[in-house]
């Protein structure tokens, strides 16, 4: 199936996509902060370039976007059924990326915490955010 916008028209429109300060990192973000967190975001640095790194707790946290990063069983990891098998290869590629992104930050002694983009719908939000101070908790 060929696509249903000009080349042009497809570019701008996947130019339009986000990669970071999304309504999922917005919404930790501000829960952190709400919640006495104090956090740098996108550090260079380390590796896969954390969405939020909390030095004081040695913690790193990634909110994944289900699509992108390829949520397994997940009912918004749907793959596109046009060019199927370019999106499995970025959606794979982006997986690869994720694990050896972690095992570096886990051999440099960070703690990981991944938020998935699901994770923050309405039904779950109160929930997912409450583990995350909790598991502050833990750690402080």
């Amino acid at each position: 199936m060929t696509d249903v916008h000009s080349k042009e028209t497809r570019s701008y429109n996947m130019s339009r996509i986000k990669g970071k300060d999304t309504k999922p990192e917005l919404l930790v973000r501000k829960f952190l902060h709400k919640n006495g967190f104090r956090y740098r975001i996108h550090v260079k640095d380390l590796p896969g370039k954390p969405d939020i790194v909390l030095p004081k707790y040695k913690t790193v946290i990634f909110v994944h976007g289900c699509f992108w990063h390829g949520h397994a069983g997940c009912r918004y990891y749907v793959i596109p059924k046009t060019r199927t098998d370019w999106w499995l290869n970025k959606i794979n590629g982006n997986v690869t990326k994720d694990l050896k992104s972690k095992q570096a930050l886990i051999d440099s002694g960070w703690n990981i915490i991944e938020i998935w983009e699901c994770e923050l719908r309405k039904a779950r939000i109160e929930n997912t955010l409450l583990a995350l101070k909790e598991s502050f908790g833990i750690i402080k």
